[in-house]
């Protein structure tokens, strides 16, 4: 069986010091991580993923926009991949093993096609980095859980704005759901 790599909303508004939403200098420490990885799974003829928030500005059906300012507007730098992954998205994103898509929600399946992208492909095992681990990237791993995928939390790959919702997050993915959470 394949398996997958999310990469979950590793953009310049969520990572970069001067992103409109951003996590900073916890989030940055993830590069390496992240690409290492990314790169890992696509030599291994494993699947890449890139579940991406997309909002418009001004929009007031969007769930986020009473919640949280502007961020990862359509056409902006802000929703461009941070540091070198924006490169490497840009060099690998024809590849079939590459799979890049908006989402609107914190659960990278709701509104979109993610679980028949993976069922279509035998993709049973998930492993997860990105942003914000007790929000985007939480909400992501209860749906995986609840469509029956193997998920392994890379906990030197994820990240959040609260320490203590980092902590709380890890522990529930292991305790809670039964995830396998490495660094």
């Amino acid at each position: 069986m394949a398996k997958a790599l999310l990469i979950i909303d590793y953009t310049n508004d969520f990572v970069a010091t001067d992103g409109a939403l951003t996590v900073g200098a916890p989030a940055q420490a993830l590069a390496n991580k992240i690409n290492q990885l990314a790169q890992e799974f696509l030599v291994a003829d494993d699947y890449v993923i890139l579940p991406t928030d997309l909002h418009n500005a001004n929009n007031p059906f969007e769930p986020e926009a009473k919640l949280f300012p502007p961020h990862n507007l359509a056409g902006t730098w802000g929703r461009q991949y941070f540091g070198e992954l924006e490169s490497w998205v840009q060099a690998n994103k024809s590849n079939e093993h590459v799979y890049v898509y908006p989402k609107n929600h914190y659960n990278s399946f709701a509104n979109t096609n993610l679980d028949n992208y993976l069922r279509e492909r035998n993709i049973t095992e998930l492993h997860f980095v990105g942003v914000c681990t007790d929000i985007c990237v939480l909400h992501t791993a209860v749906a995986a859980y609840d469509l029956n995928y193997h998920v392994t939390v890379h906990a030197d790959g994820v990240a959040t704005f609260d320490p203590t919702g980092q902590a709380w997050a890890l522990r529930h993915f292991q305790n809670s759901l039964g995830f396998t959470v490495v660094d």
